[in-house]
């Protein structure tokens, strides 16, 4: 069976999850050839070890604090902030408290002709 997605109009609810974040799963809510959102359920300790990925993404952490590493720097991401990341940059997530995590995935970018 396909998973369901957002549909173009579609509203998608993503609060925080409170008490809720252990059991909680990872959740793809809209793909498109162009665009990936994710809603990242990480219970505290839970990590994703260092990846990257083409296309531009934001991380908005929803609810309790998140550690972004991208290279020799560490940031903390709590309730209501926000950053960005360039394509192809190497970077790994911790959660410091149990989180909740909108990522946003630009999927198709663009390249430039030498």
């Amino acid at each position: 069976m396909a998973l369901q997605h957002a549909r173009p109009g579609e509203v998608v609810r993503v609060q925080p999850q409170g008490g809720s974040v252990q059991e909680a799963r990872t959740e793809t809510l809209i793909k498109t050839d162009d665009l990936e959102v994710i809603r990242l359920a990480a219970p505290a300790g839970k990590a994703i070890p260092t990846h990257q990925v083409p296309g531009e993404i934001t991380l908005q952490c929803l609810e309790g604090v998140v550690e972004l590493a991208c290279g020799d720097v560490n940031r903390r991401l709590a309730a209501g902030e926000l950053t960005y990341l360039s394509g192809a940059t190497p970077h790994a997530v911790r959660a410091i408290e149990d989180a909740s995590v909108l990522l946003t995935i630009l999927l198709q970018h663009k390249t430039t002709q030498a």
